[in-house]
């Protein structure tokens, strides 16, 4: 989504069906007003373009977003941060058509979000489960602190992150290098302010 305020660079979010639509929404609300443009990005499968709805509502689903972005045509320094939307649309972008024995996940979202891990001036940012797209390659996540949705912790914790706990619950929200973590929607503002921060610490 360009806006003429989008001096400062691109945020990339990736992005699939069932993704959360309050962070969709505050996406497109609060970095435009902060100088970012918002792109969308995800594995089109050699279409020009596809359709997602955000996780049903009461049986409806209240956003829709089109992509034309493929996440195979563009490198994490093209934008100033990554982004994996929240909901159950990380996982679906973990798929593999084929797999081998003893071969790291080759989906293409992943092979984008290592490259994204490995580039320190990149921040990557997750909410809730969408955590879970870097829990496909343990490399990405051995050793860092985390905070996420409570459904997903054993990932989590398989995949080799140190979850922050906060008495009973998970953190609200993590920061451990180029990595910002947040807890679920419920924190979207604060997961956003500190996200912009940390860019613009670079």
């Amino acid at each position: 989504m360009t806006t003429e305020s989008s001096q400062k660079g691109k945020i990339g979010v990736l992005i699939e069906e069932h993704f959360d639509g309050t962070e969709f929404r505050r996406f497109n609300e609060y970095f435009p007003t902060q100088g970012y443009e918002v792109d969308y990005i995800s594995h089109l499968w050699g279409n020009p373009e596809l359709r997602f709805g955000s996780n049903p509502e009461n049986d409806e689903i209240e956003y829709h977003v089109t992509v034309t972005t493929e996440v195979k045509d563009v490198e994490p320094t093209d934008y100033k941060g990554i982004i994996c939307i929240g909901a159950y649309a990380m996982d679906r972008l973990r798929y593999q058509v084929n797999v081998r024995k003893g071969q790291k996940n080759q989906a293409p979202a992943v092979v984008f979000l290592r490259k994204a891990m490995a580039t320190d001036n990149v921040k990557v940012g997750t909410i809730c489960h969408s955590l879970w797209l870097l829990c496909a390659d343990t490399d990405m996540l051995k050793g860092r602190k985390v905070t996420c949705a409570h459904n997903i912790i054993c990932d989590v914790e398989n995949a080799g992150a140190e979850i922050v706990y906060e008495g009973d619950a998970t953190a609200d929200l993590v920061i451990d290098g180029n990595l910002i973590t947040g807890k679920h929607p419920g924190m979207v503002e604060e997961f956003m302010e500190a996200f912009v921060k940390e860019i613009e610490k670079n």
